[in-house]
């Protein structure tokens, strides 16, 4: 998938999530927003982050996930097991992490307020994310 950002764009979400195979690709970047699409494997997670200065919405299309959530990746105060077609939404501030606890690949898709990643990202696996330099809030 390319980056149609910020041009406009239309899609149809559900089948670009799930046909999407990386952990991670940028479907469109602009100034205000980003879309991104994930496939977690089983056992795999998005990876505890916090996000001091957006909120997140991410939406299950399949699979079976736990959604982590509180103060700090210490200090855990919402713990929630989710299926296909809900959503997490994550206020800036907080801890969270996306855990596949499925047996199938986990897949979503996410918004940030404004863009979380540089235009165009894409990694393969989790491992190319976190040695990515410009990923540098993986905690």
């Amino acid at each position: 998938m390319t980056d149609k950002g910020p041009e406009p764009f239309a899609t149809n979400i559900e089948d670009a999530t799930l046909a999407n195979g990386a952990f991670r690709d940028t479907l469109w970047t602009g100034k205000y927003l980003q879309l991104t699409v994930m496939s977690i494997p089983p056992g795999g997670m998005v990876g505890g982050e916090i996000h001091d200065d957006h909120d997140q919405f991410i939406r299950v299309e399949a699979g079976k996930a736990r959604v982590v959530m509180g103060p700090a990746k210490d200090d855990i105060s919402f713990d929630e097991t989710v299926g296909d077609d809900w959503i997490a939404l994550i206020p800036a501030g907080k801890y969270h992490n996306i855990l596949n606890v499925g047996d199938e690949d986990l897949k979503l898709y996410s918004l940030y307020g404004p863009a979380e990643h540089r235009h165009g990202t894409r990694h393969e696996t989790f491992a190319d994310a976190t040695e990515d330099p410009q990923e540098t809030d993986l905690v």
